[in-house]
């Protein structure tokens, strides 16, 4: 007889992406995302995310190493599947990489990568990602389509782009919510150990946190901005009790 699933802890990985924005748009080096890895750390977080994008818009090369630095969290590295951003990776061992899309005109990023279409560009990163030790994760829609790719790919881990669920009003919530929980049921079946993320508040956090074969949500630009009002400390233990309470 098969045991029941019994759903685990889940995990916080808070994006620091935009603690460095507001940095870089006066320049100079206020306010410093290092110092918001190291509060996440004292108040709960599990992981810090950082996406250095190709513009260096937000994360800069040198954040890197000092927030590996500054505290014993894993560093999940969003990345482009670029030369420039493989050896940065590569270079810098972070405990995972998260495989994005990326447009330089786009304001954040608008939806999952094509897996499934850019198979043989990928493949080849992944590999190298995953001889160095570093955990793969492949940020995709919540789709038969991309899971089989990321199968193929062999990437250990998926992270499912939240933002259709986000933006949905009335009968789209619900269709929206059990398409992220078949894929991740999907995902764990396979041996893929699921995460979710982007757009996700303390308004509709719950239904996502509560998924069991979900192990991970990332979450960034809600809690910066609400930092703006309470401090980071508070808005990330009001997410974590959010996040506990749901499962």
């Amino acid at each position: 007889m098969t045991a029941p699933f019994r759903p685990q802890k889940l995990r916080l990985g808070v994006n620091i992406d935009h603690v460095a924005t507001i940095r870089n748009a006066r320049g100079g080096d206020h306010p410093d995302p290092v110092r918001a890895a190291e509060i996440v750390a004292r108040c709960g977080g599990d992981g810090i995310t950082a996406h250095l994008r190709e513009d260096r818009r937000h994360i800069r090369d040198d954040d890197l190493a000092r927030i590996q630095a500054a505290t014993d969290l894993p560093l999940n590295l969003e990345m482009a599947a670029t030369e420039e951003m493989l050896e940065i990776a590569l270079r810098h061992r972070p405990h995972a990489a998260c495989i994005v899309p990326e447009k330089r005109e786009e304001v954040t990023t608008e939806g999952g990568l094509d897996a499934a279409g850019q198979h043989n560009r990928l493949a080849p990163v992944v590999a190298r990602l995953a001889d160095a030790g570093i955990r793969v994760s492949l940020f995709i829609e919540a789709s038969e389509r991309q899971l089989e790719a990321a199968v193929r790919l062999g990437a250990p881990v998926v992270e499912f782009h939240t933002g259709e669920y986000a933006h949905a009003t009335g009968d789209r919530v619900p269709l929206e919510l059990k398409r992220i929980a078949d894929m991740a049921a999907l995902a764990a079946k396979n041996g893929i150990e699921p995460h979710a993320g982007h757009g996700l508040t303390y308004d509709n956090v719950q239904p996502i946190a509560a998924i069991p074969q979900l192990a991970e949500l990332n979450i960034g630009h809600y809690l910066v901005g609400e930092a703006v009002f309470v401090g980071l400390e508070a808005a990330v233990v009001r997410m974590r009790e959010l996040m506990d309470a749901a499962r």
